[in-house]
């Protein structure tokens, strides 16, 4: 009888830590998961992340391997499956089509783009621009042997970060990732933002990603519009101004 009575008590006491751990989980506000784009990597991330850190803000930080969209949304779902409780996801500029899809995960509560492409369903990226002028930076791109485009030094300099220090914008071609060019042509099937509140920053000195384009995919989504005076590297030059907006999407969408 004894024995009986100390099993189930034992019981009872890990029952009531489970569900003391799940409220305690519930509780917390979601996981914000940070999702590079081309030319890029998760250290573009860096100041943006040392913000949220410090305002209690988990944060995860993904390395896309920029082989595909299909390679980049595994590598998103591994992030959001490894994060605890809930998730808001953040994209920039390509990563805004990766977000587009691996969004539709049901942990997925709400959705950040940062000078991102947003595109609807059976979309693909390189559809977005069309009837846009191109920016001055899409001129410069070159290619390798086998497909992948990258931006000399000096385009980083002069379209890709043009508004950090120069020796910033030199870290960054010196760490982007090549991404396979075959991948613009890649449509999502899901459009994860027709069913999650979004919010977008448009950055209004962008050469990457024409602004307007940027502006009329923010208003077609309906997300909360956020405009600032940046070229298209905005968590480098503004890394407040993103973090507070992703700071509210995160308190928007947390329900303790």
């Amino acid at each position: 009888m004894k024995s009986t009575r100390l099993t189930f008590a034992a019981s009872m006491l890990a029952l009531g830590t489970a569900f003391g751990g799940t409220a305690a989980l519930a509780a917390e506000p979601p996981t914000a998961v940070l999702v590079h784009g081309a030319f890029a990597d998760g250290s573009s991330w860096n100041k943006v992340i040392t913000k949220l850190q410090q305002d209690g803000i988990r944060v995860v930080s993904v390395q896309n391997p920029l082989t595909s969209l299909a390679d980049d949304v595994a590598a998103t779902k591994r992030a959001i499956d490894l994060a605890p409780g809930d998730v808001v996801l953040v994209g920039h500029s390509w990563a805004g089509t990766v977000i587009t899809e691996a969004g539709a995960d049901p942990k997925v509560k709400g959705l950040v783009y940062v000078a991102a492409f947003a595109p609807g369903p059976n979309q693909s990226t390189g559809e977005l621009g069309k009837g846009y002028p191109t920016p001055p930076g899409i001129g410069k791109l070159a290619s390798t042997p086998d497909g992948y485009l990258y931006l000399p030094a000096e385009a980083v300099k002069s379209d890709f970060a043009q508004d950090v220090p120069a020796a910033e914008a030199a870290l960054v071609a010196a760490t982007q990732g090549p991404i396979r060019a075959a991948a613009f042509d890649e449509k999502v099937a899901h459009a994860a933002w027709q069913g999650r509140p979004s919010w977008f920053v448009v950055s209004g000195q962008d050469h990457m990603i024409d602004p307007q384009l940027q502006r009329d995919m923010a208003k077609r989504i309906q997300a909360k519009t956020t405009e600032l005076p940046a070229g298209h590297t905005s968590m480098l030059s503004h890394p407040d101004d993103i973090a507070k907006v992703i700071e509210q999407a995160v308190h928007t969408v947390h329900k303790p």
